[in-house]
Order: C-alpha cells, then sequence, then structure tokens
C-alpha cells in the first residue's frame, strides 16, 4: 500500500486490526456526537446549524469509503439506541425518521461518497479536495431539504428558508477548512513517511 494510493489513516496507522479499526470507530462517533453538540438554533426551523457536517468532511475523507461510513452508520445506531449523540443530546429513532432525518442520511451517504474520494487522493490537492467537500456538502443538503420538504409538507420557499439559506455561511466555512487543512496535512505527513 502506497501513500498515493491510502486514506489519511492508513498513510498515519499502515497496520490496521480489527482492534485498532473498532477504536477508530469508536474515537469517530465520540468526534461526531462532540461537534452536534455545537448547535445553534434556527428561529422557524427544526434543523439547527451543528458542528456535526464538519465531522463528516474530516472523517469521511480521512477514514476512507468502509471505515467512513461504517464510523457515521454506528453514530446513527447508537443514537437510535438512546445515546444522547446528536444535536442538543438528542437520542431516539424520532431524530432519524424525523424532519432531520435527510440530513442524517445524507451524511451516511456523503461518508461513503468523500471516503471514495478520498481514497483516491482527492484530500491531497486543495484543487479536488475543496471541490470535493462541495459534493459532499450538496449531498448533504440534496437530501435533508428534499425530506425536510417531504416531512413538514410545507412549501419549497419555506424549506429553503428553513433548511439552507440559514446554514450557507456555516458550510462555506466548514468546506473551506476540511478543504484546506486535509492537503496542509497530507503535505506532513508525506514529508515524514519520506
Amino acid at each position: 500500500m502506497t501513500i498515493a494510493t491510502t486514506t489519511l489513516r492508513t498513510a498515519v496507522f499502515p497496520r490496521s486490526t480489527v482492534l485498532t479499526s473498532a477504536g477508530f470507530v469508536i474515537a469517530g462517533v465520540a468526534f461526531l456526537s462532540l461537534l452536534a453538540q455545537i448547535a445553534i438554533p434556527v428561529p422557524g426551523s427544526p434543523v439547527p446549524v451543528t458542528g456535526q457536517t464538519l465531522g463528516v468532511l474530516l472523517l469521511a475523507t480521512s477514514y476512507g469509503a468502509t471505515l467512513g461510513t461504517t464510523t457515521f452508520f454506528t453514530y446513527l445506531l447508537v443514537g437510535a439506541l438512546g445515546a444522547p449523540v446528536f444535536a442538543n443530546s438528542g437520542s431516539g429513532i424520532e431524530r432519524i425518521v424525523g424532519a432531520t432525518g435527510g440530513y442524517l442520511v445524507g451524511m451516511l451517504l456523503t461518508s461513503a461518497l468523500l471516503g471514495y474520494l478520498g481514497g483516491r487522493k482527492w484530500d491531497q490537492k486543495f484543487k479536488t479536495a475543496l471541490p470535493a467537500m462541495l459534493m459532499g456538502s450538496a449531498l448533504t443538503f440534496g437530501f435533508g431539504l428534499f425530506w425536510l420538504h417531504e416531512y413538514t409538507g410545507k412549501d419549497w420557499a419555506w424549506t429553503i428558508s428553513a433548511g439552507f439559506t440559514p446554514f450557507v455561511i456555516g458550510e462555506i466555512l466548514k468546506i473551506a477548512i476540511a478543504g484546506t487543512s486535509l492537503p496542509l496535512i497530507w503535505q506532513f505527513v508525506q514529508r515524514k513517511i519520506s
């Protein structure tokens, strides 16, 4: 396995066991849970602004498709089973099937997409990392908006103003953080391994 064909996780930790992978999943779930607690309510919207999407952008790309998707699926599972991992220490299946469920499903799919792209070195250069993060955010918000629209039965104008517009500036910042930090980390890692 070479650095050019691996994820950031496997470049830094080349030997992986079931125990190592389980440790990464547990650490990833804790990281996502922590970022989900950074939650700012949006007046008139059931969807808060959270740090959770930043966690997905970073973890999925760093972990790769399999481990990233497994981590986010585990996050959803422990939340559905009652662990207070969702925004505002929320839990329960109603969070996944409720108004915000589409964003969670979108983040699961984003984990697979960004993990796949990360495994193909998209996270190693600024010119590909930023578009990858943009695609991931678009996938999350695409599912989130469609689900919110269907769940609430409100018109598209309300859906966009409640489920997208308040998040634009925050998402631009998250994309900028993830899309610039990962190539910088890769430069450091490649220097250390060379």
